[in-house]
């Protein structure tokens, strides 16, 4: 379906076309809500923003934070978001994304402590708080690329990602997978040891842990049922429990509750639903997380941003024109962040998908969070595009339009690329494509 690009000049533009639409796009002029602290975990996030996890393929070759990554998180702690989610980082060699994702060591982990300390203290300084700092920590499967080419990890074999079945040695074994699962041991360790508040164990966009939570058709004790589907994730959670020492330090996941892909190659539907979401099993999930893991939040996300980004990330110009219109797609994302939010009241949930609608993006954070449809809101695209919008915001109400991410996918563009990725329209003149 095609459309035409985003040209809403006013907030009452945005919101007849929503209606037209029929899209759950919830909108508050006051985005004061967006300013309350909330706490977390025995600690507290000073507001309700959160700059998601944005890899920018940039780290040394031993997998520390070098300069980009260092300078990256530097604009990030100046801005001011009461949560970051540090962008992926591998748990193993073999599950990198690419040569240069960073990777916790070791021999690095005093790299990783020094960036975060100067995260906090650069926060400190420019707005008087550190924010909450959770590392995502990940298996990459289908798309680890450890030496700069594809060398997949696969659950089972998908027709939705593949053209042709990939060989049959690239489906990782029961045993393959154990050895997986006991990485987070380290991980954990290493993290704690870094200074982190959490760690992710990453289960979003079609990354391993991801995949599994859809693996019908896989035979053995990791596919078929749902026990099986969710034990991979579990013993991550079990693996990175045990190494865990003391209070303070949390586990939680950036979780797809929706992949957007039919049954049996998609979560978050039934076999009845077609593509429409079903989130019973996501909500199930959850809420086991939140009962035997004691999960502080969950940041929740949908799609596949190799395949159909316009899920979890709407556009105006991209690859491909989805067959829906991007309010549609955005609409989705957070009538489905609203369902998990709403069957879960206890559990603070973040949003994500926010950067859309542009100079507008905080007004419908705030309406996530004032409405109660989500305890944060997640911003990507936009952190990397215009990161000192919550200070516009703060102190005016409004963003900046010529300022804020034109979802151009640039910084994807990039980051498949496998080279250093950043906004290619606000900040050409460290990232081009």
């Amino acid at each position: 379906m095609k459309h035409e690009a985003f040209h809403y000049p006013t907030l009452e533009s945005l919101q007849l076309e929503s209606k037209k639409l029929n899209a759950f796009i919830p909108l508050a002029e006051d985005v004061s809500a967006l300013f309350q602290p909330l706490p977390l975990a025995g600690k507290q996030g000073a507001n309700r923003i959160v700059f998601q996890p944005m890899e920018g393929t940039d780290g040394t070759e031993d997998g520390a934070p070098g300069d980009r990554p260092c300078r990256r998180y530097r604009r990030f702690a100046q801005a001011g978001p009461g949560l970051i989610w540090f962008e992926a980082v591998a748990t193993l060699p073999q599950a990198r994304a690419s040569a240069h994702q960073l990777w916790l060591t070791e021999k690095n982990v005093d790299a990783f402590k020094k960036l975060v300390n100067e995260i906090r203290e650069t926060s400190l300084k420019e707005n008087g708080y550190a924010p909450l700092i959770v590392m995502q920590a990940t298996n990459s499967g289908r798309y680890s690329k450890p030496h700069g080419y594809p060398e997949p990890l696969i659950a089972y074999n998908c027709p939705p990602l593949e053209n042709t079945p990939l060989p049959s040695d690239r489906i990782v074994s029961d045993d393959d997978l154990k050895r997986f699962e006991e990485a987070y041991v380290n991980s954990a360790r290493l993290c704690q040891e870094a200074g982190f508040d959490g760690m992710d164990v990453k289960c979003c966009h079609r990354y391993l842990a991801c995949e599994l939570l859809s693996a019908y058709t896989r035979p053995g004790a990791y596919g078929g049922s749902y026990e099986n589907r969710t034990r991979f994730l579990k013993n991550c959670y079990r693996a990175a429990e045990s190494a865990v020492t003391g209070p303070g330090f949390f586990l939680t996941s950036r979780l797809n509750v929706y992949d957007g892909f039919p049954f049996p190659y998609g979560f978050g539907v039934s076999a009845e639903s077609g593509l429409t979401p079903d989130l019973s099993e996501p909500i199930r999930l959850i809420g086991e997380l939140k009962e035997e893991f004691h999960i502080p939040l969950i940041n929740v996300t949908m799609g596949n941003p190799y395949k159909n980004p316009h899920v979890n990330r709407p556009y105006d110009r991209g690859n491909y024109v989805p067959d829906e219109h991007p309010l549609e797609g955005e609409g989705r994302m957070m009538a489905g962040v609203s369902e998990i939010q709403h069957a879960l009241p206890d559990l603070p949930v973040i949003g994500s998908a926010f950067s859309y609608p542009r100079q507008w993006a905080g007004n419908l954070a705030a309406g996530m969070v004032s409405g109660g449809h989500c305890a944060m809101a997640g911003f990507g695209r936009l952190a990397f595009a215009y990161p000192d919008f919550i200070q516009d915001l703060k102190k005016t109400g409004v963003m900046d339009a010529k300022k804020v991410c034109v979802t151009c996918g640039g910084c994807a563009a990039l980051l498949r690329q496998g080279t250093p990725a950043g906004c290619v329209v606000r900040d050409r003149e460290v990232y081009r494509l």
